[in-house]
């Protein structure tokens, strides 16, 4: 869409009327699509997608029921936002529309005042995603420049996030808290921008002087991020300079221990080295999956939380769906 252009909206009716009385609604705020079957308007929907549809539900040939199981299918339409436009206010009737993807209820005869109100919040909620969708890229983006060095395709930062969040999520984190994890994961290792090449890339064992070198990128990612009132960026500060202190104390930069880790930290060590151990580096090959839990585990207590090592193992068919979505450019999808 263009900067100032109006917001395109799919109207899916099979009645003229109907189109006629939506079209003199909306047609001075929006640009309108009209669609008077539903092949039609899944078509529109694919080639023009649009900000918003109103679908009708009782149509002949497919109904609005079955045009929004079709949407709610397909990758290039199924975040369009779909209010039902109908006769049909049955409770029954509504909970099969919102249980297929539908966002909203509409009653005919409709009201003008209604219809622009009920569009107007649906469109700024769709605003709010977008901004969401493009901080989590940007944030990718620059998680995926601190990986270049050692993992070219940058899917470490993509998984380990992923990762994380279904961990969040396994331990009691609400959506929100757990989403604020899946954003804020990719900055874990930004500090290894400061780290010099031939250190990141070396492929043997390093010596104990580039080893203090390399301990130093939690400290640098924090200095990078910085201090700012921003949520997120306070979580991925944190995450940046505790995810390698080890739960008993061992660890870097401050030789953290037990709970005094925040638990974000404690839950991207877990993450990070499930993702670090399963896959290819220049140092490494990769390991198998069950390899890697076995390590997971009898460094439970050690490096790792033993209750976020257990909840971690309880979600592995989770975490294995990620991986396989996700996978590097060397692996095939089973």
């Amino acid at each position: 869409m263009e900067i100032n252009a109006k917001p395109v909206i799919l109207v899916v009716d099979d009645e003229p009327t109907n189109l006629q009385i939506l079209n003199e609604i909306l047609q001075n705020d929006y640009t309108l699509l009209f669609a008077k079957d539903g092949q039609k308007g899944i078509e529109l929907a694919e080639s023009q997608e649009p900000e918003l549809i109103l679908l009708d539900v009782m149509m002949p040939e497919m109904t609005g029921h079955e045009v929004c199981k079709i949407l709610k299918a397909n990758e290039k339409t199924k975040y369009i936002p779909v209010i039902f436009v109908t006769a049909l206010t049955d409770v029954v009737d509504e909970e099969k529309g919102f249980k297929l993807g539908a966002v909203d209820y509409i009653a005919k005869p409709v009201s003008p005042p209604i219809v622009k109100a009920r569009i107007k919040n649906h469109l700024s909620l769709v605003d709010v995603n977008e901004v969401k969708a493009t901080r989590l890229q940007i944030v990718q983006r620059l998680g995926m420049a601190s990986e270049y060095k050692d993992n070219e395709t940058g899917m470490h930062v993509i998984r380990m996030s992923h990762y994380s969040q279904s961990l969040a999520l396994a331990i009691g984190y609400s959506a929100e808290a757990a989403e604020e994890i899946l954003n804020a994961a990719p900055m874990h290792d930004v500090g290894k921008i400061g780290i010099p090449d031939h250190i990141i890339q070396k492929p043997g064992k390093l010596t104990p002087e580039e080893w203090e070198i390399m301990k130093r990128h939690p400290q640098i990612g924090a200095e990078i991020i910085g201090d700012h009132n921003s949520s997120l960026l306070k979580l991925a500060k944190s995450i940046a300079i505790t995810h390698h202190e080890k739960y008993d104390g061992t660890g870097y930069p401050f030789q953290l221990k037990g709970e005094g880790i925040p638990l974000e930290g404690r839950i991207i060590a877990i993450a990070d080295v499930f993702d670090a151990l399963t896959t290819v580096r220049p140092y490494k090959k990769a390991w198998e999956v069950d390899a890697a839990i076995d390590f997971l585990k009898k460094e439970s207590g050690t490096h790792f939380d033993p209750a976020l090592v257990e909840k971690f193992i309880s979600v592995l068919p989770k975490i294995l769906e990620i991986k396989n979505q996700w996978p590097e450019e060397t692996e095939t999808k089973p």
